[in-house]
């Protein structure tokens, strides 16, 4: 598990606003971070390959490519999920430990897939700009008023103008919502699955709204729920014939292993180890408690929470992936090979293990291991999302005195988190130093003449 921004994050940064993140955060200030390009974001293979499992068939039955959509996994313990330009959704790691079931959280999928099939974002926007200009008449009548000695009628003027327009467009957002809520039932139906889970999620954010609001769930606030809209989204789900249509045991035992993944990794160990007590023999407490005991740099104790996992999951790629990072942030260098060499093998398609056997091999003394490392990293950076295996890249090159591979992929890891001016000196000087025309050469141009992004 790795904390950064990814390649696509990056650059959807930069198109975030309130306009970008307004399908799910009406006028509450949910997302002040996320508004300002500071996400922080959670990079962990086991949970973005749930999260696909569950996201890419409610992409399909709403005609969305699932390779168009990036998802994004938010380390942020508020229950939260949220859709921005470019077809990103953000879901955020406290919405999968806080939820009781895969059919809640994919229910929430549903949801935000709604947003996304129904242009939500464009049409938020449109609104806002039908508003804008009454607001702007109301508000330069009131500043002439308070101007001309009329200071209570001005202030009247400017404050209802700006209390019209919220009204104006939290209604629109309601109704946002509720034909999110319809679109992504249809999904769910459409893809052989129940709506019971989004029900009763949504039922819950209805009770929510009787408590005060810093006691409320951020995705409660975003997302009003109307007692009409619940009925309405009652009788779309129990109308489906997959209504009653029970969760695997396998899936189940999945989402509670990623759950009790996220606690052990992002939560204060005191707290694992009392959320899974010793006594809780069951995969996903063991799952938990080794994370915790690592975290606390009990190697031994930690490997021994890990042993029966392996010994009942043997191909379980994720458990090999986690031996290996508890080996390797234990200098523990050979052991992590091995570890991670067996997620690899499980498991060839998954970009984030390549990139952990590549780290791993880079660790070793001497240059001998650093062909091999380059061979994962390059894998592990094919799609362009893991700007953290360009970095690495750029250490294997140097080792091998390939300084011109080295620069090409420090230009790209640094165009990869946005930074266009660092990326732009060292593709220049990736130029001068690879082979005219070739591929290498063609990509540092590409980068090295894109133009600096407007600050205006």
């Amino acid at each position: 598990m790795r904390f950064g921004l990814n390649a696509a994050l990056q650059r959807g940064i930069r198109a975030l606003g309130l306009l970008a993140m307004g399908a799910a955060l009406a006028f509450q200030a949910a997302h002040p971070v996320a508004a300002q390009g500071r996400i922080a974001i959670v990079s962990d293979a086991e949970t973005e390959a749930m999260l696909r499992e569950y996201s890419d068939p409610v992409f399909r039955a709403a005609g969305i490519d699932p390779g168009a959509v990036k998802i994004h996994l938010v380390n942020d313990p508020n229950l939260n999920a949220f859709v921005a330009n470019g077809q990103q959704m953000f879901v955020h790691t406290g919405l999968i430990t806080t939820v009781d079931t895969p059919s809640e959280l994919i229910g929430v999928i549903a949801h935000e897939t709604g947003h996304m099939s129904g242009g939500h974002l464009v049409k938020r926007r449109e609104e806002f700009e039908s508003m804008s200009m009454p607001v702007i008449a109301s508000m330069i009548l009131g500043v002439g008023a308070i101007a001309a000695g009329q200071g209570d009628a001005g202030m009247a003027l400017i404050m209802g103008s700006q209390h019209i327009a919220t009204r104006s467009l939290l209604a629109f957002t309601r109704e946002q919502e509720a034909s999110a809520d319809q679109a992504g039932a249809t999904f769910l139906e459409r893809s052989g699955q129940s709506g019971k889970g989004m029900l009763d999620l949504f039922s819950t954010m209805r009770d929510q709204e009787l408590l005060s609001a810093s006691r409320q769930d951020p995705y409660a606030r975003s997302h009003p729920m109307s007692g009409a809209r619940l009925a309405a989204l009652e009788a779309r789900v129990t109308a489906s014939p997959y209504f009653n249509k029970a969760e695997s045991p396998a899936r189940i035992h999945q989402f509670k292993m990623v759950q009790a993944k996220l606690h052990g990794f992002l939560d204060d160990p005191a707290v694992t180890f009392n959320r899974y007590p010793a006594s809780d023999m069951s995969d996903y407490a063991r799952y938990a408690r080794s994370v915790a005991y690592h975290r606390t740099g009990q190697l031994d104790k930690a490997l021994a929470e890990l042993e029966p996992l392996l010994e009942r999951q043997a191909n379980n790629p994720y458990i090999w992936e986690v031996k290996g990072q508890i080996y390797f942030e234990s200098g523990k260098v050979e052991e992590a090979i091995a570890a991670y060499r067996k997620s690899v093998e499980l498991k060839p398609s998954d970009e984030q293990l390549h990139l952990g056997l590549g780290r791993a091999l880079l660790a070793r003394e001497g240059t001998d291991a650093t062909p091999e490392a380059i061979h994962h990293l390059q894998i592990a950076t094919k799609s362009g999302e893991q700007a953290f295996g360009y970095y690495q890249l750029s250490i294997a090159y140097g080792q091998l005195d390939d300084i011109g591979m080295a620069e090409l992929s420090a230009a790209q890891y640094y165009d990869a988190l946005g930074s266009v001016g660092e990326a732009k000196s060292h593709a220049t000087r990736a130029i001068k130093l690879l082979t005219q025309g070739s591929p290498e050469w063609l990509r540092a141009q590409d980068i090295a003449m894109q133009p600096m992004p407007n600050r205006g």
